[in-house]
């Protein structure tokens, strides 16, 4: 009788010990797996990058959107899924991808250009000769309506244009067909766009476009807006249609790759960029928008870390201001917009708060306190 119970005990311990082996094997193939999980856009971007080396910035939410049939959604990539130092490269061999170090891109790689008009010369200007431009002087260009024989007798690069000082989307366009033709014209890598009242860090400045492969097509910055840009293109025979695109707003400043810059050169180069402003009525950044996203098919990459003075600047945390691309400051509902940042300087002394940033980043700077 126990030999018939032992018998039939017998068949389902084995199935038990059968299904805990199998269910054991599972779990280590999983724990071998990588946990982390890769958003839409990341697989999107190694599928058009295959044959690059590829690494998004780590410390900031980078986005990248989408055609507008998709309605203007943005997807974006978490920031923990990537290193300060690697870069995410598909191997051609087993597929998988595999860290190598960042290609070294160096500052003066970087065309800066900076828009100002003559009647911001002693104001707006100084500060930024001040600050940041005492550091990035050789590599940094300043585009003006107006000659100033003390600022090139001090050898900066002033670049005096024939547009007008005013602020209509036509003067606007004319100084942005310069500094793209400028930038067209030398060596550099990078045409990186800021308005007389940013402060530019040149520091993070150069982490931000050292995660990108310079042989790719990238337009990055901050729309000022929640959705795209809509805008009426003009037609042949008077007639319009409406289109719809991202663009970075030129107050928290943005950069082109040269690869791409090269690519918009049919609506961009000599008198074409103002023509193209003209077939939307729009200004100079919303033109580089339309002409990257409309005409080339590039999307915009999103960066959280350019700012403008249309957005609440006392948001940003002095723990994090260090890591910021862009500052800027300027009246906001009869209030002055600027960061909030303590330091020997006053208020009244400082209100820009561009000269306590500066000694926050150079506290070496010989008139920091």
């Amino acid at each position: 009788m126990n030999i018939k119970k032992v018998s039939r005990t017998i068949p389902a311990l084995l199935a038990v010990f059968i299904v805990v082996l199998v269910n054991l094997q599972l779990k280590t193939r999983n724990l071998q797996k990588p946990t982390a999980k890769i958003g839409n856009l990341e697989l999107e971007y190694l599928k058009n990058h295959r044959e690059h080396e590829i690494k998004i910035p780590s410390e900031s939410l980078v986005q990248s959107s989408h055609d507008v049939s998709t309605g203007g959604k943005i997807n974006q990539i978490p920031s923990e899924l990537f290193g300060n130092s690697y870069r995410l490269m598909e191997s051609r061999n087993n597929g998988q991808r595999q860290p190598n170090p960042v290609s070294r891109l160096h500052p003066t790689d970087i065309f800066i250009a900076v828009k100002t008009t003559g009647r911001f010369h002693r104001s707006r200007l100084a500060l930024l000769l001040e600050t940041w431009i005492s550091r990035t002087k050789t590599h940094t260009y300043i585009f003006t309506d107006t000659s100033d024989e003390e600022i090139a007798s001090k050898g900066y690069n002033i670049i005096v244009t024939d547009c007008s000082p005013d602020h209509s989307h036509q003067a606007l366009s004319c100084k942005m067909s310069a500094e793209y033709d400028h930038f067209m014209a030398s060596d550099k890598k990078w045409l990186c766009h800021v308005d007389d009242d940013n402060y530019l860090n040149p520091s993070a400045l150069l982490s931000l476009l050292s995660a990108f492969p310079l042989d790719s097509d990238i337009y990055v910055g901050k729309p000022s807006l929640d959705r795209p840009m809509r805008a009426l293109e003009l037609l042949e025979g008077n007639k319009t249609r409406e289109v719809e695109f991202w663009f970075a707003t030129g107050g928290a400043g943005f950069c082109l790759s040269r690869r791409l810059a090269e690519k918009m050169a049919p609506w961009a180069s000599g008198p074409r960029f103002e023509q193209t402003s003209a077939v939307i009525r729009l200004p100079d950044d919303c033109t580089v928008g339309f002409i990257v996203e409309k005409r080339l098919g590039i999307p915009m990459v999103h960066s959280s870390k350019f700012h403008s003075h249309l957005e609440n600047l006392l948001l940003l945390t002095p723990r994090n201001i260090p890591l910021q691309v862009t500052l800027s400051y300027g009246m906001f509902e009869n209030k002055m917009n600027s960061v909030k940042l303590r330091g020997v300087f006053s208020l009244d002394d400082d209100p820009s708060r561009f000269k306590s940033v500066h000694c926050l980043l150079y506290p070496m700077t010989s008139w920091c306190p």
